[in-house]
């Protein structure tokens, strides 16, 4: 007897429970994101980015770094293009050029009772990198002119460079080649100065790196090295300001 007022109980409940759920006609939440076109699908996209420093420091002495003399440069080139294939979303081809330079004529580190010199350094490395990118848009509110794009890419780099220290017979110098690949995302916005030209802002957020370096030093002896690595924060250093344009 108790058993069968048991079932009718929860036969009950679950009958007021569906009633209930029938009454609020519980519906999925539509926020219209994906209906909203930004870039229409068929456009070409089109732009790149360029980027120079230069630093020449004569006599410097800023607290514990004395009689700092150096000269260098980064320069950085980077175009590509891309197709939407889909409404707001595009894949396609980054090619970058990059080359840093560094002359170090000298550098003292005095800690006290410790002084750590450097003299006469060289550096030099000429980098180049192919990339394919997969990137997605969507407008801030109902704006055709503001909106957050996010690019996912997969980056194959060649570098080659030299370094040396000292002078006469006491000359060290080192040429290395240098292959990494890389996963990263970068998130950025943009803004449509007119109909088909747009300036983006985006930033490095996080990414992994493979990297083989292999080094021989003074035409004799041979080095290599591998490193891998992983990035999950925000590099305020890795800001990239450049200009896109769709056809």
């Amino acid at each position: 007897m108790k058993k069968s007022i048991l079932l009718v109980c929860v036969f009950l409940v679950g009958s007021v429970l569906s009633a209930s759920a029938q009454k609020r006609k519980i519906q999925r939440i539509d926020r219209e994101v994906q209906e909203r076109v930004f870039i229409p699908k068929g456009q070409w996209m089109t732009g790149g980015s360029v980027s120079y420093s230069e630093h020449e420091e004569d006599n410097l002495n800023f607290l514990v770094l004395k009689d700092f003399e150096a000269l260098g440069y980064d320069f950085k080139v980077s175009p590509y293009v891309g197709y939407f294939f889909r409404d707001n979303m595009a894949a396609g081809l980054r090619f970058t050029y990059s080359r840093d330079y560094l002359d170090l004529g000298n550098a003292d580190v005095d800690l006290g009772d410790l002084v750590i010199s450097l003299k006469d350094l060289y550096y030099l490395e000429h980098k180049y990198s192919a990339s394919g990118f997969l990137r997605t848009y969507m407008p801030i509110g109902r704006s055709k002119i503001f909106g957050l794009f996010n690019e996912v890419r997969l980056t194959y780099s060649y570098g080659e460079g030299k370094n040396s220290t000292g002078s006469g017979t006491e000359y060290d110098g080192t040429y290395q080649t240098t292959n990494s690949v890389q996963i990263g995302i970068a998130p950025g916005l943009t803004a449509f100065v007119t109909n088909f030209a747009a300036v983006e802002v985006s930033m490095d957020v996080m990414g992994f790196d493979f990297k083989w370096v292999e080094q021989q030093t003074n035409q004799i002896e041979t080095g290599k090295r591998r490193t891998s690595s992983g990035n999950f924060k925000i590099n305020l250093f890795s800001i990239n300001i450049g200009m896109t344009f769709y056809l």
